[in-house]
Protein backbone atom coordinates (compact mmCIF):
# COMPACT_ATOMS: atom_id res chain seq x y z
CA UNK A 1 0.00 0.00 0.00
CA UNK A 2 1.08 3.13 -1.02
CA UNK A 3 1.85 5.91 1.71
CA UNK A 4 -0.79 8.57 1.51
CA UNK A 5 -3.41 5.87 0.53
CA UNK A 6 -6.85 5.40 3.31
CA UNK A 7 -6.74 2.13 5.03
CA UNK A 8 -9.40 -0.39 3.88
CA UNK A 9 -11.40 1.05 7.29
CA UNK A 10 -10.87 4.40 6.06
CA UNK A 11 -11.94 3.87 2.45
CA UNK A 12 -15.25 5.35 1.94
CA UNK A 13 -18.34 2.68 0.70
CA UNK A 14 -19.24 2.80 -2.72
CA UNK A 15 -22.57 2.16 -4.35
CA UNK A 16 -22.52 -1.87 -4.91
CA UNK A 17 -21.72 -1.98 -0.54
CA UNK A 18 -24.54 0.69 0.24
CA UNK A 19 -26.83 -1.58 -2.26
CA UNK A 20 -26.08 -4.80 -0.35
CA UNK A 21 -25.94 -3.40 2.97
CA UNK A 22 -30.07 -2.22 2.17
CA UNK A 23 -30.78 -5.16 0.74
CA UNK A 24 -29.41 -7.57 3.83
CA UNK A 25 -31.30 -4.75 6.35
CA UNK A 26 -34.36 -5.55 4.81
CA UNK A 27 -34.23 -9.10 4.42
CA UNK A 28 -34.32 -9.16 8.25
CA UNK A 29 -36.76 -6.36 8.67
CA UNK A 30 -34.60 -4.38 10.76
CA UNK A 31 -36.26 -1.26 10.33
CA UNK A 32 -35.24 0.72 12.91
CA UNK A 33 -31.44 -0.44 12.09
CA UNK A 34 -29.41 3.23 10.49
CA UNK A 35 -29.18 3.95 7.37
CA UNK A 36 -25.75 3.19 5.07
CA UNK A 37 -23.33 6.16 5.08
CA UNK A 38 -24.08 7.74 1.57
CA UNK A 39 -21.57 8.95 -0.58
CA UNK A 40 -20.41 12.54 -1.35
CA UNK A 41 -22.64 12.38 -4.36
CA UNK A 42 -25.90 11.50 -2.95
CA UNK A 43 -25.11 14.08 0.11
CA UNK A 44 -25.24 17.24 -2.64
CA UNK A 45 -27.79 19.61 -2.20
CA UNK A 46 -28.84 22.19 -4.12
CA UNK A 47 -27.82 26.13 -3.31
CA UNK A 48 -30.96 27.38 -1.20
CA UNK A 49 -31.49 31.03 -2.32
CA UNK A 50 -31.85 33.63 0.45
CA UNK A 51 -35.17 35.48 0.43
CA UNK A 52 -34.79 39.36 0.48
CA UNK A 53 -33.93 41.01 3.67
CA UNK A 54 -36.99 42.03 4.99
CA UNK A 55 -37.43 44.53 7.98
CA UNK A 56 -41.23 44.63 9.66
CA UNK A 57 -42.48 43.27 6.39
CA UNK A 58 -40.63 46.36 4.37
CA UNK A 59 -38.24 45.48 2.14
CA UNK A 60 -34.95 47.20 3.28
CA UNK A 61 -33.65 49.07 0.14
CA UNK A 62 -30.02 48.46 -1.17
CA UNK A 63 -26.78 50.28 0.32
CA UNK A 64 -25.94 53.95 -0.41
CA UNK A 65 -22.99 53.69 -3.13
CA UNK A 66 -19.43 53.62 -1.05
CA UNK A 67 -20.67 51.54 1.38
CA UNK A 68 -18.24 48.61 2.40
CA UNK A 69 -19.26 45.56 3.20
CA UNK A 70 -16.06 43.74 3.06
CA UNK A 71 -13.63 45.18 5.35
CA UNK A 72 -11.56 42.70 5.67
CA UNK A 73 -8.19 43.98 3.89
CA UNK A 74 -6.11 41.06 5.32
CA UNK A 75 -7.95 38.81 2.67
CA UNK A 76 -8.61 41.67 -0.04
CA UNK A 77 -4.99 42.54 -0.45
CA UNK A 78 -1.87 40.33 0.32
CA UNK A 79 0.81 41.01 2.45
CA UNK A 80 4.15 43.35 1.15
CA UNK A 81 7.51 42.24 1.04
CA UNK A 82 9.24 42.63 4.07
CA UNK A 83 10.90 46.68 3.52
CA UNK A 84 8.68 47.51 1.09
CA UNK A 85 5.05 47.74 3.21
CA UNK A 86 5.15 51.95 2.00
CA UNK A 87 7.98 51.89 -0.70
CA UNK A 88 6.27 50.15 -3.43
CA UNK A 89 4.39 52.17 -5.76
CA UNK A 90 1.12 49.62 -4.83
CA UNK A 91 2.03 48.59 -1.75
CA UNK A 92 -0.86 47.32 0.48
CA UNK A 93 -1.92 50.66 2.67
CA UNK A 94 -2.07 52.96 -0.25
CA UNK A 95 -4.51 50.36 -1.84
CA UNK A 96 -6.28 50.55 1.98
CA UNK A 97 -6.51 54.21 1.77
CA UNK A 98 -7.59 54.44 -1.85
CA UNK A 99 -10.60 52.45 -0.73
CA UNK A 100 -11.35 54.38 2.89
CA UNK A 101 -11.00 57.85 0.99
CA UNK A 102 -12.89 56.75 -1.73
CA UNK A 103 -16.03 55.82 0.68
CA UNK A 104 -15.28 58.80 2.93
CA UNK A 105 -15.34 61.04 -0.35
CA UNK A 106 -18.72 59.45 -1.84
CA UNK A 107 -20.04 60.00 1.40
CA UNK A 108 -19.13 63.71 2.27
CA UNK A 109 -19.63 64.82 -1.35
CA UNK A 110 -23.19 63.40 -1.41
CA UNK A 111 -24.39 65.22 1.25
CA UNK A 112 -22.67 68.74 -0.11
CA UNK A 113 -24.14 68.25 -3.58
CA UNK A 114 -27.52 67.59 -2.13
CA UNK A 115 -27.63 70.50 0.15
CA UNK A 116 -26.49 72.49 -2.98
CA UNK A 117 -28.87 71.35 -5.18
CA UNK A 118 -31.69 72.21 -2.79
CA UNK A 119 -29.84 75.43 -2.43
CA UNK A 120 -30.26 76.19 -6.37
CA UNK A 121 -33.75 75.57 -6.38
CA UNK A 122 -34.65 77.73 -3.22
CA UNK A 123 -32.94 80.52 -4.60
CA UNK A 124 -33.64 80.83 -8.09
CA UNK A 125 -37.53 80.70 -7.24
CA UNK A 126 -37.15 83.13 -4.11
CA UNK A 127 -35.04 85.24 -6.72
CA UNK A 128 -38.36 85.27 -9.04
CA UNK A 129 -40.60 85.61 -6.34
CA UNK A 130 -38.68 89.06 -4.86
CA UNK A 131 -38.22 90.44 -8.14
CA UNK A 132 -41.81 90.32 -8.95
CA UNK A 133 -42.44 92.24 -5.75
CA UNK A 134 -39.40 94.85 -6.68
CA UNK A 135 -40.87 95.62 -9.71
CA UNK A 136 -43.76 97.16 -8.67
CA UNK A 137 -42.26 99.00 -4.98
CA UNK A 138 -40.06 100.03 -8.00
CA UNK A 139 -42.09 102.74 -9.43
CA UNK A 140 -42.65 105.05 -5.83
CA UNK A 141 -39.37 106.12 -6.27
CA UNK A 142 -39.90 108.13 -9.18
CA UNK A 143 -42.47 110.49 -9.85
CA UNK A 144 -45.81 109.45 -11.04
CA UNK A 145 -46.75 111.73 -13.99
CA UNK A 146 -49.55 110.30 -14.30
CA UNK A 147 -51.16 110.98 -10.43
CA UNK A 148 -50.02 114.04 -11.01
CA UNK A 149 -51.68 115.19 -14.32
CA UNK A 150 -54.76 113.88 -12.49
CA UNK A 151 -54.18 116.56 -9.73
CA UNK A 152 -53.23 119.42 -12.29
CA UNK A 153 -56.87 118.67 -13.83
CA UNK A 154 -58.48 118.80 -10.73
CA UNK A 155 -56.85 121.92 -9.71
CA UNK A 156 -57.60 123.16 -12.93
CA UNK A 157 -61.32 122.57 -12.46
CA UNK A 158 -61.80 124.29 -8.99
CA UNK A 159 -60.16 127.23 -10.40
CA UNK A 160 -62.84 127.28 -13.26
CA UNK A 161 -65.44 126.76 -10.64
CA UNK A 162 -64.03 129.45 -8.69
CA UNK A 163 -63.44 132.10 -11.24
CA UNK A 164 -67.40 130.98 -12.33
CA UNK A 165 -68.67 132.55 -8.70
CA UNK A 166 -67.28 135.92 -8.94
CA UNK A 167 -63.80 135.35 -7.09
CA UNK A 168 -61.01 137.07 -7.51
CA UNK A 169 -57.76 135.42 -9.21
CA UNK A 170 -55.51 136.53 -6.26
CA UNK A 171 -57.93 134.50 -3.62
CA UNK A 172 -57.11 131.23 -5.60
CA UNK A 173 -54.82 129.25 -3.92
CA UNK A 174 -51.59 127.64 -6.16
CA UNK A 175 -51.56 124.01 -7.58
CA UNK A 176 -51.06 121.29 -4.93
CA UNK A 177 -48.88 119.52 -7.87
CA UNK A 178 -45.61 121.11 -9.09
CA UNK A 179 -44.19 119.21 -12.35
CA UNK A 180 -41.14 121.49 -11.96
CA UNK A 181 -40.21 120.10 -8.28
CA UNK A 182 -37.91 117.77 -6.97
CA UNK A 183 -39.25 114.77 -6.03
CA UNK A 184 -38.73 113.45 -2.92
CA UNK A 185 -39.74 109.50 -2.40
CA UNK A 186 -41.63 108.63 0.92
CA UNK A 187 -39.30 106.72 3.77
CA UNK A 188 -41.39 103.62 3.62
CA UNK A 189 -40.61 103.20 0.37
CA UNK A 190 -37.13 103.79 0.31
CA UNK A 191 -37.11 100.93 2.89
CA UNK A 192 -39.51 98.74 1.34
CA UNK A 193 -36.95 98.66 -1.78
CA UNK A 194 -33.67 98.77 0.07
CA UNK A 195 -34.83 95.59 2.31
CA UNK A 196 -35.81 93.93 -1.15
CA UNK A 197 -33.05 94.94 -2.86
CA UNK A 198 -30.53 93.65 -0.56
CA UNK A 199 -32.63 89.96 -0.34
CA UNK A 200 -32.48 89.88 -4.11
CA UNK A 201 -28.76 90.56 -4.03
CA UNK A 202 -28.23 88.01 -1.45
CA UNK A 203 -30.25 85.54 -3.00
CA UNK A 204 -28.41 85.73 -6.63
CA UNK A 205 -24.72 85.47 -4.49
CA UNK A 206 -25.86 82.02 -3.18
CA UNK A 207 -27.13 80.62 -5.99
CA UNK A 208 -23.85 82.00 -7.69
CA UNK A 209 -21.66 80.46 -4.93
CA UNK A 210 -23.54 77.17 -4.98
CA UNK A 211 -22.92 76.88 -8.67
CA UNK A 212 -19.29 77.19 -7.84
CA UNK A 213 -18.61 75.14 -4.98
CA UNK A 214 -20.29 72.25 -7.42
CA UNK A 215 -17.58 73.12 -10.21
CA UNK A 216 -14.93 72.60 -7.09
CA UNK A 217 -16.44 69.14 -6.33
CA UNK A 218 -16.82 68.08 -9.47
CA UNK A 219 -12.54 69.02 -9.80
CA UNK A 220 -12.48 66.93 -6.17
CA UNK A 221 -14.04 63.94 -7.51
CA UNK A 222 -12.88 63.75 -10.92
CA UNK A 223 -10.99 60.50 -11.69
CA UNK A 224 -7.20 60.02 -11.40
CA UNK A 225 -4.98 57.03 -12.63
CA UNK A 226 -1.66 55.52 -12.21
CA UNK A 227 -0.43 53.92 -9.39
CA UNK A 228 -2.36 53.46 -6.12
CA UNK A 229 0.81 55.49 -4.13
CA UNK A 230 0.25 58.30 -6.56
CA UNK A 231 -3.97 58.53 -6.05
CA UNK A 232 -3.40 58.64 -2.49
CA UNK A 233 -0.83 61.43 -2.55
CA UNK A 234 -3.41 63.34 -5.28
CA UNK A 235 -6.56 62.47 -3.26
CA UNK A 236 -4.97 63.75 0.07
CA UNK A 237 -3.28 67.25 -1.54
CA UNK A 238 -7.00 68.14 -2.82
CA UNK A 239 -8.65 66.68 0.66
CA UNK A 240 -5.81 69.45 2.30
CA UNK A 241 -7.08 72.10 -0.19
CA UNK A 242 -10.65 71.48 0.76
CA UNK A 243 -10.06 72.18 4.47
CA UNK A 244 -7.37 74.84 3.62
CA UNK A 245 -10.00 77.04 1.52
CA UNK A 246 -12.90 76.36 4.03
CA UNK A 247 -15.35 74.98 1.57
CA UNK A 248 -17.35 73.23 3.99
CA UNK A 249 -17.33 76.54 6.13
CA UNK A 250 -18.50 78.21 2.80
CA UNK A 251 -21.53 75.60 2.30
CA UNK A 252 -22.45 75.74 5.72
CA UNK A 253 -22.65 79.68 5.45
CA UNK A 254 -25.46 79.76 2.35
CA UNK A 255 -28.13 78.13 4.18
CA UNK A 256 -27.71 81.25 6.61
CA UNK A 257 -27.07 83.73 3.99
CA UNK A 258 -30.71 82.42 2.41
CA UNK A 259 -32.42 82.79 5.93
CA UNK A 260 -31.18 86.59 6.21
CA UNK A 261 -32.43 87.26 2.72
CA UNK A 262 -35.96 85.63 3.41
CA UNK A 263 -36.32 87.81 7.18
CA UNK A 264 -35.09 90.81 4.57
CA UNK A 265 -37.97 90.02 2.39
CA UNK A 266 -40.42 89.45 4.94
CA UNK A 267 -39.66 92.91 7.02
CA UNK A 268 -39.94 94.72 3.57
CA UNK A 269 -43.23 92.94 2.95
CA UNK A 270 -44.80 93.94 6.20
CA UNK A 271 -43.53 97.68 5.77
CA UNK A 272 -45.08 97.75 2.33
CA UNK A 273 -48.66 97.40 3.34
CA UNK A 274 -48.69 99.19 6.08
CA UNK A 275 -49.96 102.28 4.06
CA UNK A 276 -52.20 99.80 1.86
CA UNK A 277 -53.90 98.16 4.73
CA UNK A 278 -52.96 97.60 8.34
CA UNK A 279 -54.83 94.75 9.40
CA UNK A 280 -52.80 93.03 6.33
CA UNK A 281 -49.69 94.29 7.47
CA UNK A 282 -50.64 92.84 11.21
CA UNK A 283 -51.10 89.29 10.05
CA UNK A 284 -47.82 89.73 7.62
CA UNK A 285 -45.92 90.24 10.74
CA UNK A 286 -47.69 87.83 13.28
CA UNK A 287 -46.59 85.42 10.73
CA UNK A 288 -42.96 86.68 10.20
CA UNK A 289 -42.44 86.41 14.35
CA UNK A 290 -44.06 82.84 14.75
CA UNK A 291 -41.32 81.91 11.55
CA UNK A 292 -38.35 83.43 13.21
CA UNK A 293 -39.11 82.51 16.71
CA UNK A 294 -39.04 79.21 15.56
CA UNK A 295 -36.10 79.43 13.63
CA UNK A 296 -34.19 80.68 16.41
CA UNK A 297 -36.15 77.53 18.65
CA UNK A 298 -34.77 75.15 16.32
CA UNK A 299 -31.14 76.55 16.66
CA UNK A 300 -30.93 76.49 20.22
CA UNK A 301 -32.27 72.96 20.64
CA UNK A 302 -29.51 71.54 19.79
CA UNK A 303 -27.38 73.73 22.41
CA UNK A 304 -29.95 71.49 25.10
CA UNK A 305 -30.76 68.62 23.76
CA UNK A 306 -27.95 66.70 22.09
CA UNK A 307 -30.30 64.51 20.66
CA UNK A 308 -32.39 66.93 18.79
CA UNK A 309 -32.47 66.26 15.06
CA UNK A 310 -32.95 69.88 14.22
CA UNK A 311 -29.67 70.84 13.25
CA UNK A 312 -29.43 73.90 10.80
CA UNK A 313 -26.27 74.43 8.57
CA UNK A 314 -24.26 76.15 11.20
CA UNK A 315 -25.05 73.45 13.76
CA UNK A 316 -23.35 70.39 12.18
Amino acid sequence: MQPGCPTPEESPPNEADTANVRISLESFGDKDAPEPPQTASRTRRKPTVQPDKHFFGIKQDAPPPGFVFNDDYDTRFPDDPYCKETSAPNAKVWRVYVEEAAAFDANMIGRYRDGLDVMLVFAGLFSAVVTSFLVQASQNLQADYGEMTAMLLHDLVAIQLSLADGASVVNITSPSANPTGAFVANRIDVLVNGFWVVSLSASLAVALAAVLVKQWLHHYTSLLSGTSRHRSHVRHSRFTGLERWRVRVIIGTLPIIMHLSLMLFLSGLILFFVPLHVSLAWAVGVITVILCTLYFISNALPIFYPQCLAYCAEGR
